[in-house]
């Protein structure tokens, strides 16, 4: 037993001193390898300004997100913005003896190195939270490539670890690495990760959330609870019981974590923006002031006036109401058929399905039956009947609608309580485009823009790009000219078939009204609600059309406009923003606002780098534009725009077409805010017979203007509030002259002096 004993003691003594030996020696080879390898390390004092590649993000009126630029998405933040779950998660997961060491964990390496003298082969492994973040930052000097395992990577990867360690806190390296970090579907950094994984900050997610988001970064391509939910439990339950065993929260908190499920509130892949065409305009202007490094890796904030309410009003109003002009033309049998394509119609599925389906979306089904009288279809598991009102707009039976296989669009027009469909209508993409903007009157700021029925279609922006022929949107210009020149909303312009010479070679020009008759002398007031073009013309050619253009340019219509007779009825091509701006001037007294999309941007820190302010610019006067307001509020009220009136608000506006019916437009306002509407064809065809601008385009306009008024008190409207040198007189409505007393008129607005009779004040 003695000799037992006296051997244990001296096997113990032996193997200390060749422990120390080993000690020694690795610690002098390290030297060794640290001197021969410090001429090749990066200078780490370069994270003073640690700036890594960051989202640009582009912001709403609310705050809310509008879209994201980036190579990288990473919203960089600071420890202190960081849950202290998710920071002991994160040690816990990668790095328990992170607070204690200098950068080099020695235990576990010795450990590493046993191993790998075991397995006559080198394995990566044993890196503290530090030499990960050495290896992410420095790749290059550290000489990190997928799939490198080479010692001589490692042992870089240990010395630039050590003097990230001797120049900065443990706070701040922590901090770094959780910016840094990536966690998956192309995200980098806890704030992102957090709100990619669960919808919210990365100071408020829970323990369990924060176990998850920590216990993925070794394998987050893997471990995704988006691509492996067991996986990601696995690793979550994993972490949690770190964090116990480390004296970050007691056991019972880790088993009472760990019976809760993941619940993801984020998605894989960028939310699609409300505002694509709009979010368009400002990447192109961010890309071209600042650059494309700038945009996609800076992290700026840009501001906008885009109002979330309003915008995904805008986006309903422009799809339905190009879906009815659209079925006006008929149904098109064109849809692809999959059993001409060789599938299964029991197992197919649309990647549509996998998406939540509510009522009043349009989905992809596929026909399954068809009978006399309907057409059975499913969409998902989820079966439904054709029939009816649901394809009464084809005008036209099921078999000669449909074929078995065809694979269709339709609206879900019922959801039952178990959230199976049970009703649904024929629908069909539309071939025909359109385009809306919402100007606020008095900062120009853009409110709401759609620039195409599908952004996926077609990236070209209608309400900024296409230039298009006005139609009558372009009388109210003569009639300012008009207006302020003395004429008056009773003046009579006679209504007759007239002829003009254009000159030497060409063919008279002859305008005709709209509905081919002519209805002699008529105020200018019914000229322009009726919209009656020879009246238009008249006064065109009394003013001149030279006079008449330098009005135009006063309202910012910078484009070329030709001095002909013509011009009177919309011959120019003109943009749908510069023509909403330009009917902003009237409902705010005669001062047009430059539209402006972007309101500040500030870079990744904060700071200002540039802000739009208002730009007023004097257009008219304003008794002017309180007149013209009045008489284009005419034209909601008994004009081409009538529909309108059952708003019952206050609103002015006017209609346009053209003579093919290739384009139809309505631009109209309330005392806030202006909205121009254009409907056509990219190419220069006709929309169909009798798409006129109140047909086709102002019921998108009214749609998108009852949405607007919702957000506002019914009781306590705005109001046109006229100058002081308005008066009011109270005239037939017919042939403008004083009203007889007892007999129906209108209080028709006059600049003082202009008035016939007797004026009285408002």
């Amino acid at each position: 037993m003695a000799n037992t004993k006296t051997f244990v003691i001296r096997f113990a003594g032996h193997a200390g001193l060749a422990a120390l030996f080993i000690s020694v020696a690795l610690i002098g080879i390290l030297s060794g390898v640290m001197f021969a390898y410090a001429g090749d390390l990066p200078l780490i004092s370069g994270l003073d300004g640690y700036a890594p590649s960051a989202i640009t993000r582009v912001y709403a009126s609310n705050g809310e997100t509008l879209g994201e630029f980036a190579t990288e998405r990473r919203l960089v933040i600071s420890y202190d913005e960081i849950s202290p779950y998710l920071r002991n998660a994160i040690i816990s997961a990668e790095d328990k003896g992170f607070n204690n060491h200098f950068g080099l964990s020695v235990s576990a390496m010795l450990a590493r190195v046993s191993s790998d003298i075991l397995r006559r082969r080198f394995v990566a492994g044993g890196s503290t939270l530090t030499m990960q973040l050495a290896r992410d930052l420095f790749p290059d000097e550290v000489g990190f490539t997928r799939g490198d395992k080479s010692p001589e990577r490692k042992i870089k990867e240990i010395l630039v670890a050590i003097q990230i360690e001797k120049r900065y806190t443990k706070r701040e390296i922590l901090t770094f690495y959780c910016n840094q970090t990536h966690f998956g579907h192309g995200t980098n950094g806890v704030e992102a990760a957090a709100r990619l994984y669960f919808g919210k900050r990365a100071k408020d997610v829970t323990l369990e959330e924060a176990a998850m988001i920590a216990g993925i970064i070794q394998s987050p391509a893997r471990q995704s609870p988006y691509v492996n939910r067991a996986a990601a439990k696995f690793k979550r339950d994993y972490t949690l019981q770190q964090m116990a065993e480390n004296g970050y929260i007691t056991q019972e908190q880790a088993d009472e974590a760990k019976k809760k499920p993941i619940v993801t509130r984020g998605q894989p892949q960028p939310v699609r923006s409300v505002a694509p065409f709009f979010t368009e305009e400002v990447r192109k202007y961010l890309e071209q002031k600042y650059g494309a490094k700038a945009l996609y890796e800076s992290g700026l904030s840009v501001y906008t006036g885009i109002d979330i309410g309003l915008q995904r009003a805008a986006n309903r109003a422009v799809d339905r109401g190009l879906r009815l002009v659209d079925k006006r033309r008929g149904y098109r049998r064109d849809k692809p058929n999959l059993v001409q394509q060789g599938q299964n119609l029991e197992t197919y599925r649309h990647e549509r399905w996998a998406r939540p389906i509510n009522v009043d979306d349009i989905v992809p089904a596929v026909v399954m039956n068809v009978s006399p009288t309907s057409a059975r279809v499913r969409v998902g598991e989820h079966f439904a009947e054709l029939r009816g009102d649901g394809i009464a707009w084809t005008r036209r039976a099921p078999p000669a609608l449909f074929k078995v296989g065809d694979l269709i669009d339709v609206r879900v027009t019922q959801v039952d309580q178990f959230a199976a469909i049970s009703g649904v209508s024929l629908d069909q993409t539309p071939l025909v485009e359109g385009a809306l903007v919402a100007l606020d009157n008095r900062t120009g700021q853009i409110r709401a823009m759609v620039g195409g029925f599908s952004f996926d279609r077609s990236k070209f922006n209608r309400a900024t790009q296409a230039r298009r022929q006005v139609g009558s949107l372009f009388k109210p210009f003569v009639y300012t000219a008009a207006i302020d020149r003395g004429y008056t909303p009773t003046s009579i312009i006679i209504d007759e078939p007239v002829s003009y010479d254009p000159g030497p070679g060409q063919p008279p020009y002859q305008p005709k009204n709209y509905d081919g008759k002519y209805e002699g002398g008529v105020t200018l007031r019914h000229a322009l609600e009726d919209s009656r073009n020879v009246p238009a013309v008249k006064m065109m050619e009394a003013l001149t059309p030279q006079q008449v253009i330098s009005y135009a340019r006063r309202f910012g219509l910078d484009s070329k406009l030709e001095p002909f007779l013509s011009l009177a009825l919309g011959a120019a091509d003109l943009t749908l923003i510069d023509m909403t701006s330009a009917y902003s001037v009237f409902p705010n007294g005669g001062v047009r606002m430059r539209p402006y999309p972007i309101v500040k941007i500030s870079d990744r820190n904060g700071n200002l780098l540039e802000e739009s302010r208002p730009d007023p610019q004097d257009a008219i006067r304003a008794d002017t534009a309180f007149v013209m307001t009045n008489l284009l509020r005419g034209v909601v009220q008994r004009g081409t725009a009538g529909s309108a009136a059952k708003l019952g608000w206050p609103l002015g506006g006017k209609t346009g077409t053209t003579d093919d019916y290739g384009d139809a437009w309505f631009i109209g306002f309330d005392p806030d805010i202006t909205v121009g509407v254009w409907v056509g064809h990219d190419e220069r065809k006709p929309i169909g017979h009798n798409e006129t601008g109140g047909v086709a385009a102002l019921p998108i306009w009214i749609e998108f203007m009852r949405a607007y008024i919702e957000t506002h008190d019914p009781k306590n409207p705005p109001d046109f509030i006229p100058p002081g040198n308005i008066v009011f007189v109270p005239v037939d409505a017919s042939s403008g002259t004083l009203a007889d007393e007892g007999t129906t008129g209108i209080n028709e607005a006059f600049i003082s002096g202009t008035q016939p009779g007797t004026a009285f004040p408002h």
